[in-house]
């Protein structure tokens, strides 16, 4: 089997783009992952979940503008691509900006019509032909004529599609099973649901129930074997160099290997969480100088050489209380009753927490996954969606990006749907950082909206959801305002169109 052209891919990639069943989708990505080398199976998997293996390229939406013209004949491969993309990711220094462009131009000047699409749709992160995870999780089975549930598992353990891929595809289902939690590799972490008071959170748990305090921090994930310590954040990137007071917290322990799920938050000299922007600022720099960050762990995944994911909570937390000192652990309680959970979401919010997370004490750690086991509570409504567009700014705000199209993710579908605008909430400071942002994330400006690409996420209160004709999701956010920004949160993690439906019109206004 010799190398496979990139318009192969190219090709496959349109033709699931006009495919509208999942079936045939999953049998179009399964053949194009067959015919892949072992060599390319990483970067070919990688073409097709819309993604590059390389997390940073320098390449801007004004690069892609202003490309040569195709070839008129396809000569590159896989491996080509993304060899020339692996070089232009590693630029740096003196002249790196001409450097980056005649490589890039290169590229593109290699690549028929097609090649270009796909390639545009790969840098500007605006693939939308519904191959993510989910889909090729499927593919990747069929391929590999392996259980999808195997892939499944292993995708959650490892965090990285392109390495299950390429173990699927290249040694089955064996290489599948040897993949389990390994101490200095991330997992991605489990999510929690929302519910709009305590009563509906245990409707979705059961009782008893685990009450944790909810901090408004960062979430970290810390790995610790010997003496060496890592810290990751919630998309899987490695903060270790911005967390030294973390990484020195958790080397002081007495164990030898652990795995730990938690937040770091900055507090005041009374022990009060400071706002959420000091701890993101604080977390997104190496200066130690700065406010201290204070871990708070309230899950243990590994220990003493044994995994824990699939044990229950209870018997998580109990492992947790053991190995670590209380000053560690996050605040908890157990509630047999709603009277009791409330009493424990009350406490929070008085010590000014954000709020609580209601955990289902049977449950196991489920990696990866936004399911009922965990269901956070606040005492207003919000919804992590993502900037789809803004609106150039007038009378004081001229010269600004200003308003804020909002959307929700579809689950079915990988896209956005959208709900409405905001420019409520909005202070000079984020003003000015979101111009500042969305001209990068920019593709499109009219002269009135600047188009962006879906991967800012905004956490925004509102008063209700409402139906509405005017969008396409049918629903519509009542006077919507931002919170903050979360750059802590991929646009993959956003709340979702279902999500938003589930709230009900109208919600009542928060107490």
């Amino acid at each position: 089997m010799g190398a496979v052209q990139f318009l192969d891919l190219a090709a496959t990639s349109a033709v699931v783009t006009a495919t509208s069943g999942r079936k045939a989708k999953i049998d179009l990505l399964a053949g194009a992952l067959r015919r892949l080398d072992p060599d390319e199976i990483a970067a070919g998997s990688a073409f097709l979940a819309g993604e590059l293996r390389q997390r940073q390229t320098g390449v801007g939406y004004a690069s892609l503008r202003d490309r040569p013209a195709p070839a008129a004949e396809a000569t590159l491969t896989v491996g080509a691509v993304d060899a020339a993309i692996a070089e232009i990711s590693t630029v740096g220094g003196t002249g790196s900006q001409a450097r980056r462009r005649d490589l890039l131009g290169a590229l593109f000047g290699a690549a028929t019509v097609d090649e270009q699409r796909l390639l545009i749709g790969l840098f500007g992160g605006e693939l939308r032909q519904g191959a993510q995870a989910g889909l090729l999780t499927d593919a990747i089975a069929k391929a590999a004529e392996v259980p999808v549930t195997s892939v499944r598992r292993a995708l959650l353990l490892s965090g990285d599609l392109k390495q299950v891929a390429v173990a699927a595809l290249t040694r089955g289902a064996s290489a599948l099973a040897e993949m389990r939690l390994r101490v200095g590799t991330p997992l991605t972490p489990m999510l929690a649901q929302s519910a709009p008071d305590v009563g509906a959170a245990l409707l979705a748990t059961g009782t008893p129930a685990t009450v944790d305090v909810k901090i408004d921090g960062i979430r970290i994930q810390v790995h610790r074997s010997g003496d060496e310590v890592a810290v990751f954040s919630r998309s899987l990137d490695d903060i270790t160099a911005r967390m030294p007071e973390v990484v020195a917290a958790v080397r002081g322990l007495p164990v030898r290997d652990i795995v730990l799920d938690g937040e770091a938050m900055t507090l005041d000299g009374t022990g009060r969480p400071r706002p959420f922007q000091e701890t993101s600022s604080r977390a997104a720099t190496r200066d130690s100088g700065g406010p201290t960050l204070t871990p708070f762990f309230f899950d243990l995944l590994h220990s003493g050489g044994a995994d824990l994911i699939d044990e229950p909570g209870r018997v998580r937390w109990a492992a947790l209380a053991d190995a670590l000192p209380r000053e560690l652990i996050v605040g908890r309680a157990v509630a047999d009753t709603e009277e009791q959970a409330a009493a424990a979401f009350a406490a929070a919010l008085a010590a000014g927490q954000e709020g609580v997370v209601i955990k289902a004490s049977e449950a196991p750690y489920d990696v990866g996954r936004r399911g009922s086991a965990w269901v956070k509570v606040k005492p207003r409504h919000t919804l992590d969606l993502v900037v789809l567009a803004v609106e150039w700014g007038h009378g004081r705000r001229r010269g600004w990006l200003s308003n804020l199209h909002l959307g929700a993710r579809d689950s079915q579908t990988g896209g956005f749907v959208m709900l409405g605008k905001t420019f409520k909430g909005l202070t000079d400071e984020l003003l000015r950082w979101q111009t500042q942002r969305f001209k990068e994330l920019a593709t499109g400006d009219n002269g009135w909206v600047v188009e962006v690409r879906p991967e800012q996420v905004v956490e925004v209160a509102f008063d209700g959801v409402q139906t509405s004709p005017r969008y396409p999701g049918g629903v519509a956010l009542r006077f919507a305002r931002v919170l903050r920004y979360r750059d802590d949160k991929p646009a993959s993690e956003a709340d979702t169109i279902e999500t938003v439906k589930s709230l009900g019109s109208p919600l009542a206004p928060p107490a």
